[in-house]
C-alpha cells in the first residue's frame, strides 16, 4: 500500500534527517517504525503526510507513493484525502472546544452526511469513553482519553493508511495496553497502520514485520517476532542482555554501528 524509496530530507537546506531511507507497509498490515529520539522518525511520517514544509524541511531525493500513485511532496489535505490519517506524538488534539467538535473537524474533507455519521458511531463504539464526554472540553480529558480521542479525530476521514506517532508516550502501563489493543481492532476493520514507537516490546507485540531507523538510516527490518528475539534489539530497545538490565543511552553508538554492520 504504503512504499518509501531512497527518501532523503533536508532541514533549513543544511541538516540532513533522513539518508537514502526505504520501508513498505502492505495493505491490511501493522508496520512498526522503531528508533530512539532524533532518529527520524517524526521526519519520515511529515514527509509522507506532506508536512515536512511548516518546519522548513524537504524531501531532495526518493519517492512516496500510496497504491502506486506517487505522492511525493503533495499538499497535506490532499494526502488525507488519499487515505492516509496521521496521529502526531503528544496528541495535538484541540483543547479548548468539545470531543464532539474535535471528532467532527477531522472528516473536514469529507462530503457525505451519510457517510461521516457511519464513521462518528464506529469512533464512538469503539471508544465508549468518548460517547460518555462527547460535550466535554477536550483539554480537560485525561492523557489517555486525550490519546483516543486524537486516534478517533483520524479515523473520521475514513484513512487506508493509519499512522500513529508514539501513540503510548506518556501513558500508565494499562492504557498502553488498551491503546495496543485498539489498534488491533482497527486493523481488523480493514485499516493498515504504521506504528512509530519506542515502546518495542508493545509494537512487535501486534506488528507483522518492523524497521529500526538510527540516525536517518534503515539499520534493521525483518518479521516481528525475528526482531523481538534479536539480540542486537533486546539490547538496545528492550533494555535487557544477558540477563542485565541496562540504559539506551549508556551504549556507545559506534559500538552498536559496528555490531550492525557486522
Amino acid at each position: 500500500m504504503l512504499s518509501i524509496h531512497n527518501l532523503e530530507v533536508v532541514y533549513d537546506d543544511v541538516v540532513l534527517v533522513l539518508r537514502g531511507v526505504s520501508m513498505e507497509v502492505p495493505q491490511g498490515g501493522i508496520v512498526a517504525l522503531l528508533g530512539a529520539n532524533g532518529a527520524g522518525k517524526t521526519t519520515l511520517l511529515r514527509a509522507v503526510t506532506g508536512l515536512l514544509g511548516p518546519h522548513r524541511g524537504r524531501i531532495t531525493k526518493g519517492a512516496v507513493s500510496l497504491d502506486g500513485a506517487d505522492i511525493t511532496g503533495a499538499d497535506p489535505a490532499d494526502v488525507v484525502r488519499k487515505g492516509i490519517s496521521q496521529v502526531m506524538e503528544g496528541r495535538r488534539i484541540f483543547a479548548e472546544i468539545t470531543v464532539d467538535e474535535n471528532l467532527r473537524s477531522g472528516a473536514y474533507t469529507r462530503r457525505s452526511r451519510g457517510e461521516i455519521r457511519e464513521s462518528y458511531t464506529r469512533v464512538l463504539d469503539l471508544f465508549p469513553v468518548l460517547a460518555r464526554r462527547r460535550k466535554s472540553v477536550a483539554g480537560y480529558l485525561s492523557g489517555g482519553e486525550q490519546q483516543m480521542l486524537a486516534i478517533g479525530r483520524a479515523l473520521m476521514a475514513r484513512p487506508k493508511l493509519l499512522l500513529l506517532d508514539e501513540p503510548s508516550l506518556g501513558l500508565a502501563p494499562k492504557l498502553v495496553e488498551q491503546v495496543r489493543d485498539i489498534v488491533v481492532q482497527i486493523n481488523q476493520q480493514g485499516t493498515s497502520v504504521l506504528l512509530v514507537e519506542q515502546n518495542a516490546v508493545m509494537a512487535l507485540s501486534i506488528a507483522s514485520s518492523g524497521y529500526v531507523l538510527e540516525t536517518g538510516k534503515v539499520v534493521k527490518d525483518g518479521p516481528a517476532d525475528q526482531l523481538l528475539a534479536d539480540e542486537d534489539i533486546r539490547e538496545f530497545y528492550l533494555g535487557a542482555t544477558s540477563g542485565e538490565r541496562r540504559s539506551f543511552a549508556d551504549v556507545k553508538t559506534y559500538r552498536r554501528k559496528k555490531r550492525w554492520s557486522a
